[in-house]
């Protein structure tokens, strides 16, 4: 393992499975993380294109940069088993704050966000990205043109172009999208897609930005 391997940290729930099959096929070095190492060998053996799977935790310290698939009622348990090894990396949080059963009503936590939660619970030292929140999981996993933006959140430029390349590499469209705290908005429109979904019977509903976009400038 180098700073050039990825960690999808729950990577055996759907999005993770989707995100880390997308990006090892296009070519990164990417280790699926779960509760249970046998579980995540299990799913990366499934998945394959070189795909591996250790425990959270041990993926974690392998990686240079850490994503993090989980649902918000696992986000702190999970922070809390990573923390010790993500000094100095970046750490991209998909957390949407979903509460059970009311997921079609937004209800973001006290601390504004779920991207923000996180980077209180981890600490400094950690550079923080926020991303893929409104991408339907069943379609990234899926061999097709899912025809989505992904809006990518984080205070550090640099660590946010990185997760705009990722989101790039994986056939979708990343954006930069501002500062951390800006996360909320995306955050929120995850529980109006659900609605939408159910209201309008749509399979899966993304988000596109219109507009002719000029790439960023530094």
């Amino acid at each position: 393992m180098s700073g050039d391997t990825i960690a999808v940290v729950g990577g055996t729930g759907n999005l993770g499975a989707a995100i880390a099959w997308r990006l090892a096929r296009a070519g990164y070095d990417v280790v699926i993380g779960s509760r249970k190492a046998e579980a995540a060998r299990e799913k990366a053996t499934e998945l394959g294109h070189g795909l591996k799977g250790m425990a959270n935790a041990d993926a974690a310290a392998a990686a240079g940069l850490i994503i993090v698939t989980v649902p918000f009622a696992a986000q702190e348990a999970t922070l809390a088993d990573i923390r010790p090894h993500v000094a100095g990396k970046i750490v991209v949080d998909t957390t949407v704050p979903l509460v059970p059963p009311k997921v079609m009503r937004v209800q973001l936590p006290g601390e504004g966000s779920a991207a923000v939660r996180a980077e209180a619970l981890l600490g400094e030292g950690v550079t923080m990205v926020s991303a893929f929140h409104n991408v339907a999981a069943h379609k990234l996993a899926k061999d097709i043109d899912v025809g989505c933006d992904v809006l990518v959140f984080g205070d550090d430029k640099a660590a946010r172009g990185k997760v705009v390349a990722l989101a790039d590499a994986m056939g979708l469209r990343g954006l930069h999208a501002g500062a951390l705290v800006n996360s909320a908005a995306a955050e929120a429109l995850t529980s109006i897609l659900i609605f939408m979904n159910k209201t309008y019977q749509v399979d899966g509903a993304g988000i596109r930005i219109t507009g002719e976009l000029v790439a960023p400038q530094g």
